[in-house]
């Protein structure tokens, strides 16, 4: 692990593919600007999600000890996951889903340490430390969700996807990074997100990560529990948006009864949501998780499964009724009447069993692929894995013996048995040839030349998912996204805006006299009149001092400001809010 990565005993554990998105959080980097930014989502937030929130949510704070005056610290957010078995990690925006879930299925929660800009404080796209901080990690302090975010994670990690869903992920991260940074120029904004739509409207039929990501997408991000009628949020794309918190919960936003339909219902990440589905309780989000899962090639294999993987044209796994597992790119498949018969990976090629490299059978064995006939012999009632001994002897499946194999789908296997592979239960999963020619009628699969053949042992495809068997087998190392955050930037203006915001912080801290806050408001409202939420500080400080004259100039100011920037006056209407309980309304 990285030295400056605050560590939880989960983390050690972490394989070295997905260690590699993990970036140390550098506290440092957090401007007063951006504490300010944190500690007004959060104090609306409570104010607010404590009326309209899932119980665990307030519960949850409390336990992940996630401050309202302060962003989080990783150091202090392992400190206490690790009590409830969970872990967190500091990442770069939006990493690949499978990488994401494959996170959450070891009890790690992926945060997005950047920040969002004062000038999208209600929502941004970009995954942020307000949005998996505040959004994210109080709710797994409830056992029951977190065991559906673990499961979610363990299966998902395992849903195929097509090339169009890593297009679709790249377009969405490219979206999110360039409307998070500051001065895009509004013709990319535009570009990228005409990008993302011509996807979304071009997708075809969709894949299990599309579909498990839609699942996600209404649960985890923007789930509501409850009933229809009365609903409570739980989603963390809600908790952490303090305006879509309270949009969702208007009868603009239609509310539909959580089931498997869901998985076909597509987002749209830059646009508050015309629906959200409603769960009952946290159980019934794991009965159709369950449910999506039995529809899975994860579960189901057969040639659909197969098929799947040659469409994703990505490293996958196959397992077959033997146990033995085979990962790699699959580029075809021959069927018979509905089944597969042959099967054939294309370059670096590793073979398993309970999801461990046999030996002598890794990518240095198959660099160049691997092909196998599936099923029964011909003529046969009694497959080769279910040959007893006396059954292998009888039909001469033994090692030193020329012998011809015919499978069902007229795959034919000539050659002299070298030796066998068997598993745990004394089924044989492996038959290794020389001197060996595989043919499927006219096409040769196999000859002699191309070295020795190992044949795989199987009645049927019982399992097909995405990744390898084996995490070791394959150098998954630099497969992290080629973008990067824009960070923000420094100019003479901003630095002394930062400088007077870190003034403030420190008032409130006792670290400076509230008398510095007169020659703090004359510098804001000089060189920095647009700012509207160092006044709102401010005038929380004011509110309980002497400075009459000074809170009332401060507010003045504040009235101004809305009507100039009418797009904002809600912002500064709700922060006010929070100091005053009977604030009079101001014109």
């Amino acid at each position: 692990m990285n030295p400056n990565i605050e560590t939880n005993p989960l983390l050690e554990r972490l394989p070295k593919h997905l260690q590699q998105f993990i970036k140390p959080q550098d506290y440092s980097d957090y401007t007063p600007i951006n504490q300010a930014v944190w500690r007004y989502v959060m104090r609306k937030n409570v104010d607010y999600l404590s009326k309209v929130a899932h119980h665990s949510y307030l519960e949850g704070l409390r336990k992940t000890g996630i401050e309202i005056d302060s962003i989080p610290s990783m150091y202090g957010m392992n400190r206490i996951l690790s009590e409830i078995g969970w872990a967190a990690v500091a990442v770069d925006g939006f990493i690949p889903p499978n990488a994401f879930m494959e996170f959450q299925a070891y009890n790690v929660l992926v945060i997005a340490s950047d920040i969002r800009q004062l000038e999208h404080i209600e929502y941004t796209p970009a995954p942020d430390i307000i949005h998996e901080g505040a959004g994210h990690a109080p709710i797994i302090a409830n056992p029951e969700y977190a065991e559906y975010l673990r499961r979610f994670g363990e299966i998902g990690c395992k849903a195929i996807s097509s090339h169009k869903d890593y297009q679709m992920y790249e377009a969405i991260r490219l979206l999110s990074i360039l409307k998070e940074a500051e001065d895009t120029p509004q013709e990319k904004i535009d570009e990228a997100e005409k990008a993302v739509a011509d996807l979304q409207n071009n997708m075809g039929e969709l894949s299990e990560m599309a579909q498990i990501r839609n699942l996600h997408w209404w649960t985890v991000e923007y789930g509501l529990i409850g009933t229809v009628e009365n609903p409570k949020i739980y989603g963390a794309g809600l908790l952490s948006s303090i305006g879509e918190s309270a949009h969702c919960m208007t009868d603009n936003v239609k509310k539909i009864p959580y089931d498997i339909s869901a998985a076909n219902q597509n987002f749209d990440i830059t646009q508050l949501q015309p629906q959200l589905y409603v769960t009952p309780t946290f159980s019934h989000l794991s009965l159709i998780l369950e449910e999506f899962a039995n529809k899975m090639a994860l579960r189901t294999g057969g040639l659909s499964g197969i098929q799947k993987l040659i469409q994703s044209n990505a490293l996958g796994t196959i397992e077959l009724s033997t146990g033995l597992q085979i990962s790699g790119v699959f580029t075809n498949v021959i069927e018979e009447e509905g089944k597969p018969v042959y099967i054939q990976t294309t370059g670096k090629t590793a073979l398993a069993y309970r999801e461990k490299e046999l030996v002598g059978h890794g990518t240095l064995t198959h660099p160049h692929g691997f092909g196998s006939p599936i099923g029964k012999l011909k003529g046969f009632n009694l497959a080769i894995e279910d040959m007893s001994p006396k059954d292998l002897q009888a039909y001469s499946i033994v090692e030193g013996e020329k012998i011809t194999l015919e499978f069902e789908g007229n795959i034919i296997v000539e050659g002299e048995i070298i030796t066998g592979s068997r598993n745990l239960h004394g089924e044989i999963i492996l038959i290794s040839f020389k001197n060996c020619t595989v043919t499927h009628g006219e096409t040769v699969l196999f000859q002699p030349d191309w070295g020795n053949y190992d044949m795989a042992i199987g009645k049927k495809v019982i399992s097909a998912f995405s990744g390898p068997a084996d995490v070791n087998s394959f150098d998954l190392i630099n497969i992290v996204p080629s973008t990067k955050t824009i960070k923000a930037k420094h100019t003479d203006e901003r630095d002394e805006l930062e400088i007077l915001y870190a003034s403030v912080r420190n008032i409130r801290n006792n670290k400076e006299s509230k008398t510095e806050l007169k020659e703090v408001f004359e510098k804001l409202k000089s060189n920095h009149s647009n700012d509207w939420l160092l006044s709102v500080e401010i005038t929380e400080l004011l509110k309980d001092s002497d400075e009459k004259q000074l809170l009332q100039e401060v507010l003045v100011h504040l009235d101004q400001l809305k009507i100039k920037r009418p797009e904002i006056a809600h912002l500064i209407s709700g922060g006010l809010d929070l100091i005053f309980d009977n604030l009079p309304q101001r014109h």
